[in-house]
């Protein structure tokens, strides 16, 4: 208990730091559904005092229904389209925690708006930890299908290399939400807050 004592005033540190140096910037969470963007990004935001956004649910919003009718009556393009509008909008609205939808940085002006707007945080979730995950839901319109498992690992096998041109890497898995949490203040305060003005900056 001591020792939980003795660090929690580093970590709050960490946290007004994180907040000030990230200036207008926002933190954009990338990755596959059902890594845990939304959960993580909540605990997070709260963490920094920062606002919490999910762009599935300001996409919602945006469109007067949901995801999965988006899909059924306009098609993928038409989503991808209205997401990549809403993202844009969302990342000038200064600082923000933001969940990105699975599919969001594969477009390229997304990722270019991201890297000049916010700082983004992949959490690499592998297959059988997803399935888990998103086995009992039904709002996934690319799970709708008769292979959601092998629809997960082509997804994963195309997203991977792109999402691994995040700013930092961190991974999911079956770990208390709190962990993971300060695992991506830990990785942001490094990031943000640690490199000195001529260091060259390993992160991925």
């Amino acid at each position: 208990m001591t020792e939980t004592a003795s660090q929690a005033p580093a970590s709050l540190s960490h946290d007004a730091e994180i907040a000030s140096a990230l200036g207008k910037r926002c933190i954009v969470l990338i990755g596959m559904m059902g890594a845990g963007k939304s959960t993580i990004g909540r605990r997070m935001a709260a963490r920094l005092r920062l606002p919490f956004i999910d762009a599935d649910t300001e996409i919602e919003t945006a469109a007067g229904m949901s995801i999965p009718d988006i899909f059924e009556t306009h098609g993928e393009p038409h989503f991808r389209d209205g997401e990549a509008r809403v993202i844009a909008r969302l990342l000038e609205g200064g600082p923000a925690v933001v969940a990105t939808g699975g599919g969001a940085f594969m477009r390229e002006e997304t990722r270019a708006r991201i890297r000049d707007k916010a700082v983004s945080i992949w959490l690499k979730a592998d297959a059988d930890i997803i399935m888990k995950r998103v086995r009992r839901r039904s709002d996934r319109p690319l799970l709708q299908n008769a292979d959601p498992e092998g629809t997960v690992s082509r997804l994963i096998g195309e997203r991977e290399p792109v999402y691994g041109t995040a700013d930092l890497i961190i991974l999911s898995r079956d770990v208390p939400h709190d962990r993971i949490v300060d695992e991506c203040i830990e990785a942001l305060h490094a990031r943000l807050c640690r490199a000195a003005p001529n260091e060259i900056d390993a992160t991925p």
